[in-house]
């Protein structure tokens, strides 16, 4: 009997354990799928740039990791980033943009195989980061009452599970910008879609969250 009862908390702590972890694939996906296409463009900025898939992941994790720490500290009360806040985070993308935008500019003359993605050492670890963190930080309003209610235990799995994604994530950016039609299509447009990418971003965030009494 007392077996019978242990082989039942196991397989019920599986099934919920199992279950968090859907939870958490899906709410990582949803929340980020836009980021895929992000990362593709500046897998195409750093093309034949060494170390760039490394800054890429690198600044990926960063700055994902920045939005998990927030919505973590939330979850236990603790309030770093006041959701005020939030809207002004679409500044980092926007200006970004605008600065790949004039590097662009300056190299417009240039030939393809010698444009100014060729030139300009592949995207920071810093940059990644900005953009990764401004774009997700509409995220943290989710994930904090998700974590908030998964006790600790639970949150651990959605923090170990979103960890993992974010290499998966990576790794399908690259997947996408290596492919031969649409790293042609990058190659050809890259330079031109990551400014208007970064800059839409930057809009959405500032003029959707409200930011200097836009809405």
């Amino acid at each position: 009997m007392r077996r019978s009862l242990l082989d039942g908390k196991k397989a019920g702590a599986a099934h919920v354990s199992l279950g968090i972890i859907g939870q958490a694939v899906g709410l990582f996906a949803v929340t980020n799928i836009d980021d895929i296409v992000i990362l593709a463009l500046f897998f195409a900025q750093g093309a034949g740039v060494k170390g760039a898939t490394r800054n890429i992941a690198a600044g990926q994790y960063l700055g994902f990791t920045a939005i998990v720490a927030v919505a973590v500290a939330a979850a236990f009360g603790a309030t770093f980033l006041p959701e005020s806040a939030v809207p002004y985070l679409g500044l980092l993308p926007l200006a970004l943009g605008v600065k790949a935008a004039v590097q662009a500019w300056r190299h417009r003359g240039d030939d393809d195989d010698d444009g100014p993605e060729a030139g300009s050492g592949g995207p920071g670890i810093l940059e990644v980061a900005a953009v990764t963190f401004a774009n997700g930080g509409d995220n943290i309003g989710v994930y904090v009452p998700v974590f908030a209610t998964a006790g600790v235990g639970g949150m651990s799995v959605y923090v170990a599970v979103f960890l993992v994604l974010v290499a998966v994530w990576v790794a399908a950016g690259r997947y996408f910008a290596t492919r031969p039609v649409i790293a042609k299509a990058l190659s050809r447009w890259g330079h031109v879609l990551l400014p208007v990418v970064l800059i839409g971003i930057g809009l959405l965030i500032v003029v959707e969250g409200g930011a200097f009494g836009l809405a």
